[in-house]
């Protein structure tokens, strides 16, 4: 494992989709202020599937909210999709992000009084796509993670693994540049965990860029590419 001065995407010729420089974040605490991402550099080009890897305390979770456009940096540019996120007010970074990021989170994220298909159309609602498309479409995203046939189930009707693949169903509705995975497999057994990385490789090899933060060196390994986070700082593994 070494410290580059620059983490840059892998894949020759490809068009790079996430360039931080020098991403800062720090927060005052009393009197004092504390440092929790110390100079970020990093590139993720279109279609990898990288694992940011890191113990608790690390900096993972802020680098992921800055990842995803829930945080912005105290210094540093970031730059996602050829945009520049530190000019966009609070209106255009929400109307970018539900754009660009697709989130799976650890606890799903689901609303419990909609079924599985209403829960997939909510992006599309926002994206102000009429009823019978974003129906259609929440369909067969279902379908493509073999949940055809639980389209009008709850959440409280379905296992965690059947809850994920509906979070990632969501997730990709709006054909995102990133999905962003948090934990995705944290609140899953092992076998349905593997069943949902197997997904996550499935997607990549279908072009999907997915950036996955995880704390277990294991679930990392599922990705082409990890990049440790320790104490703020990021290194390359080899």
């Amino acid at each position: 494992m070494v410290a580059p001065s620059k983490v840059a995407g892998l894949i020759m010729g490809s068009k790079i989709v996430l360039q931080m420089n020098n991403i800062v974040k720090s927060y005052i605490v009393g009197e004092e202020e504390q440092v929790v991402l110390r100079g970020i550099d990093f590139e993720v080009c279109e279609g990898e599937f990288v694992s940011i890897l890191g113990p608790s305390g690390s900096g993972k979770s802020t680098l992921m909210n800055i990842i995803g456009l829930l945080d912005t940096p105290t210094s540093g540019k970031y730059i996602l999709s050829g945009q520049d996120t530190s000019v966009l007010s609070e209106n255009a970074l929400s109307d970018f992000r539900n754009k660009e990021i697709g989130f799976i989170f650890q606890s799903f994220n689901l609303l419990a009084r909609q079924t599985a298909i209403q829960n997939v159309e909510l992006p599309l609602i926002y994206a102000g796509m009429s009823p019978k498309e974003r129906h259609k479409k929440a369909g067969e995203l279902l379908e493509s993670v073999g949940l055809a046939h639980k389209l009008n189930s709850y959440p409280n009707q379905l296992s965690g693994g059947q809850c994920q693949r509906v979070a990632i169903a969501r997730a990709m509705a709006n054909h995102p540049s990133i999905l962003l995975a948090d934990e995705p497999t944290g609140a899953l057994d092992q076998k349905t965990g593997q069943q949902v990385l197997e997904i996550f490789g499935e997607l990549n090899k279908q072009g999907k860029t997915i950036i996955m933060i995880t704390h277990d060196e294991k679930i990392a390994q599922h990705a082409k590419r990890i990049i440790t986070i320790l104490d703020g700082e990021i290194y390359e593994n080899n």
